[in-house]
C-alpha cells in the first residue's frame, strides 16, 4: 500500500515498519450481534479522507456514536486510537516490540 498512497498519516513506509508489522495494532468496526450487520461508521475501511479522522464530526449522530462506542471500549483494554483512522487502534507501548516479517500462510493449506 506504500507505493501508491505514501501517505504516513495512513500507511507505513516498509523500510521503517509499521504497530501492525510489531503485532501491535488492529483494524476494526462494530457489527450488530443480532443480524451480523456492520453499523454505520463515518467511512469504509482504508478511507483516505479527512471524514475518516477521529476528530471529524459532520456526521449523522448516530455514526459519531457508534465510533465513540468503538473508541471508547478499544481505550478501556490498553489500546490507543490512530487520529486519522477511526478504525484503527495501537495497543499501547507498541514501540517496545519488534518488527516481524512472517509469511502468511494460506488457511486452506492446513
Amino acid at each position: 500500500m506504500w507505493e501508491p498512497i505514501r501517505n504516513p498519516d495512513f500507511v507505513a513506509d516498509p523500510a521503517k515498519g509499521s504497530r501492525h508489522s510489531r503485532g501491535a495494532a488492529v483494524d476494526l468496526t462494530l457489527i450488530d450481534r443480532a443480524t451480523g450487520r456492520e453499523l454505520p461508521m463515518p467511512t469504509p475501511y482504508d478511507d483516505f479522507t479527512s471524514r475518516a479522522r477521529q476528530d471529524y464530526n459532520e456526521l449523522p449522530a448516530d455514526v459519531i456514536a457508534n465510533r465513540a462506542l468503538l473508541r471508547d471500549v478499544m481505550t478501556r483494554h490498553g489500546f490507543e486510537p490512530l487520529p486519522s483512522e477511526w478504525w484503527h487502534f495501537d495497543y499501547r507501548g507498541w514501540q517496545k516490540y519488534e518488527l516481524m516479517d512472517v509469511a502468511l500462510e494460506d488457511p486452506r493449506r492446513r
